[in-house]
């Protein structure tokens, strides 16, 4: 068994292949859904000796399968959110301690103390249904800041913008975490010119308003909130950790979380750093779940590990991992 001690104190690549091997190992023998993906790709657990030779287990499979590594009994089942009719994914977890490690460490070391912030959260989509793992985090986060203003802000936008142009005012660091639609809604009603706020998008319009483009919707933004930069989370239900922009769309993970980017018409081989090709994502927290994780995002890296995200496949695009979906 790899103790979370090992995962979270992972300090270079070299710790992290020399851990993400042993992860592999260990999913390969207690997690039947992902040791028949990998036998339905005739690989076998020793054969593979690097990152790139691990299948990642594309994640549709988290909609249709129980895909769990640990007999332990569930604590929490994060799930989705999805229109009227669709399947929805189902994160099992059976210890909840490793994504609050996960999240508290990762948010930490990219914006250190989370007691130096007022921690105001507008997520009203995510609010409206039950087992967000967004909404855990987010909850928690607000809990630890010990601030009396921190908290979530439904649709009350007036309440929020008075508490946000008072806080920004006194000198408070703020972080405003909130889904993309309800921030350009936000800017809508009230244009701002903030001096101590971090302004950090979640993605989604949630079917609220059109897509756009990353460039269009940040530059919206950073007129609307009178800020240099807009800061991103990256993280999905089928993760337990997260990989955070401070600008510019670059995302960097936390030391236990990397991604790869496969070629998106053969999905087992990589593409060359700069390139686009679909996001696979290794979250070593998910150590009970499964740790390899072939996304539906398009994306690039950079040579320092830092990476883009780009968009989505469509459903005509993902190819390659259709034809592993057992």
């Amino acid at each position: 068994m790899i103790a979370a001690s090992d995962i979270f104190s992972i300090s270079n690549n070299k710790q992290f292949e020399k851990i993400a091997l042993k992860v592999f190992r260990f999913q390969y023998d207690n997690n039947s859904v992902y040791r028949e993906f990998c036998q339905f790709l005739n690989v076998e657990k020793q054969q593979v000796k690097s990152l790139q030779q691990i299948p990642f287990l594309p994640i549709q499979f988290f909609k249709s399968h129980e895909v769990l590594s640990s007999t332990e009994k569930i604590q929490e089942t994060f799930t989705s959110s999805g229109t009227t009719g669709m399947s929805t994914s189902r994160h099992f977890v059976t210890d909840i301690t490793l994504y609050e490690e996960s999240y508290r460490k990762g948010f930490a070391q990219f914006y250190g103390n989370i007691e130096n912030y007022a921690v105001l959260a507008l997520l009203p989509s995510y609010l409206e249904r039950e087992g967000s793992s967004l909404i855990y985090m987010v909850n928690d986060l607000i809990q630890l800041s010990n601030h009396p203003e921190s908290g979530f802000y439904l649709n009350n936008y007036d309440d929020l913008i008075q508490k946000l142009l008072q806080l920004d005012e006194a000198g408070e660091n703020i972080i405003l975490i909130g889904v993309t639609y309800a921030l350009l809604d936000l800017i809508e009603k009230q244009q701002f010119h903030l001096k101590n706020t971090i302004i950090m998008e979640t993605g989604g319009m949630k079917g609220k308003r059109k897509e756009m483009i990353r460039e269009e919707l940040h530059d919206l933004l950073c007129k609307g909130f009178g800020v240099n930069a807009i800061h991103s989370e990256y993280g999905m239900t089928e993760l337990l950790s997260q990989a955070y922009s401070l600008g510019n769309g670059i995302f960097e993970c936390p030391n236990w979380m990397q991604v790869l980017i496969r070629d998106t018409e053969d999905a087992l081989s990589y593409v060359e750093n700069g390139k686009t090709g679909g996001i696979n994502v290794i979250d070593l927290a998910n150590i009970n779940s499964c740790s390899f994780i072939a996304t539906q995002d398009l994306g690039k890296k950079q040579p320092n590990n830092s990476f883009e995200v780009l968009g989505r496949f469509d459903n005509s695009d993902i190819r390659g991992c259709n034809l592993m979906v057992l």
